[in-house]
């Protein structure tokens, strides 16, 4: 089973879970909707880039919450694409004896660049990434 929990302030992450979580065959769930999580699942977590870190609701949840011995994927969208939110959330992660399966960043649009993103090849390299993710829990 999978979970994918995102933050979107803009509607680009938003955009990206939903590809990812469609490939999955699950709903993507917004993060702010979240109290906890089943025991069991595969977690994906997907942020936008808010001065170089995730949002403040995606760290609260991954300090609030058990990962010990689940897979987790990691996901953001930033101005750059370069994956500073997911290099951010992966360190959060370090003491909490998961594994890290996989992690996707790309370029979101934002109100000085980025027109167009994320691009229909962006949501198709996370609909990739997702089937890489599922092939990961056989």
């Amino acid at each position: 089973m999978f979970d994918v929990i995102y933050y979107s302030r803009g509607g680009n992450t938003e955009k990206v879970a939903t590809a990812i979580a469609a490939e999955l065959g699950v709903p993507p769930q917004n993060v702010k909707n979240v109290k906890e999580f089943p025991k069991d699942s595969f977690i994906l977590l997907g942020s936008g880039c808010y001065g170089g870190r995730p949002a403040n609701e995606i760290v609260k949840l991954i300090e609030k919450n058990e990962f010990k011995g689940r897979k987790v994927a990691l996901f953001g969208t930033s101005g750059t694409g370069n994956g500073q939110e997911v290099d951010f959330m992966e360190k959060l992660l370090k003491g909490k004896e998961c594994k890290i399966i996989g992690k996707f960043c790309c370029t979101g649009k934002t109100p000085l660049s980025g027109r167009g993103h994320p691009s229909d090849e962006e949501l198709d390299k996370a609909r990739y990434f997702a089937q890489r993710m599922k092939r990961a829990i056989v």
